[in-house]
């Protein structure tokens, strides 16, 4: 017997009322501030279903009941470039589990300023904190165009008792984020915004690392506006401190394409709060050379 979670599945495309970014223009110098204003926009249908045994594979658990994690149908929803995939302040009716595709979280200040709280890949957990207030405290949009898991919450409580695998699956999931969360505490304990990147940098080909992709060559499907959101720095902040990186000769930067090529160097500069690359450990004498050059370089530019 399969069961299916969550309401039909509908096989037309839906009209959904979504809040879409429209930029206003600022004064040279200063960050942007977003301001948002409502559009409709059709969705793809939600017309696809997926087995509850393919989902924790993509988190990578154990299935121990095959038969029974195959009878259970998860709601597959595809969600398209820019779409926003949950609204903050909305009721939370599911938790989503990113099957592909990246997502940004954020939240809008009084102001219309947009602050980029994080980044959310293949396996991670979005809506997951709306569960002890009823409402998204945060809202969801795709970079790219995303496939999602949704889980409805009024189901959830009652197929994690049933299917022990995919309740470790999500404490392990919900533990990696919170873990996440100290990782951009240590991002923002950085002075410079060299250090800043350099960090998120890290972070990232950590995370490219854990699903098996290049730790060394980066694809960023956000923008230098979202990067420099989430850094809490200005956008031309961001371009100046990826240039910086490229002349010190520790990373090659081809549009959103990012190659590690010296990851020893960046760590150094994520090691300085104060962002100059450090001379600790072994270096060849190349490297030596390029590092001190580097480190005249910042020492010169921080006493301007």
């Amino acid at each position: 017997m399969v069961r299916c979670l969550g309401a039909p599945v509908q096989s037309e495309v839906t009209m959904v009322q979504v809040q879409v970014q429209a930029r206003a223009s600022a004064a040279a110098g200063q960050m942007t501030h977003e301001a948002w204003s409502p559009r409709t926009v059709s969705l793809a249908p939600v017309a696809a279903q997926g087995r509850l045994s393919d989902l924790l594979s993509i988190m990578g658990a154990p299935i121990e009941d095959r038969r029974l994690c195959d009878a259970y149908l998860i709601p597959l929803r595809r969600v398209r470039a820019g779409v926003v995939l949950l609204h903050e302040g909305t009721r939370a009716e599911s938790v989503y589990v990113v099957r592909f595709g990246t997502f940004k979280t954020l939240r809008v200040a009084e102001d219309g300023y947009e602050q980029v709280l994080g980044f959310s890949g293949q396996a991670d957990v979005i809506g997951f904190d709306a569960l002890c207030s009823g409402a998204h405290p945060s809202s969801a949009v795709a970079l790219e165009d995303a496939g999602v898991y949704a889980l409805p919450i009024r189901e959830l409580d009652g197929l994690r008792q049933r299917v022990p695998s995919l309740d470790r699956a999500l404490q392990s999931a919900l533990s990696a984020q919170l873990a996440g969360a100290a990782g951009i505490a240590e991002v923002m304990a950085a002075v410079a915004s060299e250090a800043r990147l350099a960090r998120f940098l890290l972070q990232r080909s950590m995370r490219m690392a854990s699903l098996g992709q290049s730790a060394r060559r980066l694809r960023l499907p956000m923008s230098r506006r979202d990067i420099a959101s989430h850094l809490g720095v200005a956008h031309e902040t961001v371009s100046r401190s990826f240039s910086e990186l490229v002349n010190w000769g520790f990373v090659a930067v081809d549009n959103r394409e990012v190659e590690i090529l010296d990851s020893d160097g960046l760590r150094g500069v994520a090691r300085n709060t104060r962002g100059c690359p450090d001379e600790r450990g072994n270096e060849t004498p190349h490297r030596r050379s390029r590092t001190r050059r580097a480190t005249r370089a910042c020492a010169s530019s921080a006493s301007v």
